[in-house]
């Protein structure tokens, strides 16, 4: 695992935060949801390939 997907998670977390605020003190707090969404769909996609391998990884650790 690289330390470079740390760093896009961290960013995309940073940008979710930072739109979500703008559009909740503007009044639009359903805009501010689907952003927070999009966000978490993002970063699981980007997450789900490690989570898959790591299963992986157990499975043959333990012979299942």
């Amino acid at each position: 695992m690289s330390i470079g997907i740390l760093f896009k998670i961290a960013a995309v977390g940073i940008l979710v935060t930072i739109l979500n605020q703008v559009l909740k003190h503007s009044g639009k707090e359903e805009h501010a949801y689907l952003v927070s969404l999009c966000g978490f769909i993002i970063v699981l996609t980007w997450v789900l390939p490690f989570i898959v391998d790591l299963f992986q990884t157990m499975e043959n650790l333990f012979s299942l």
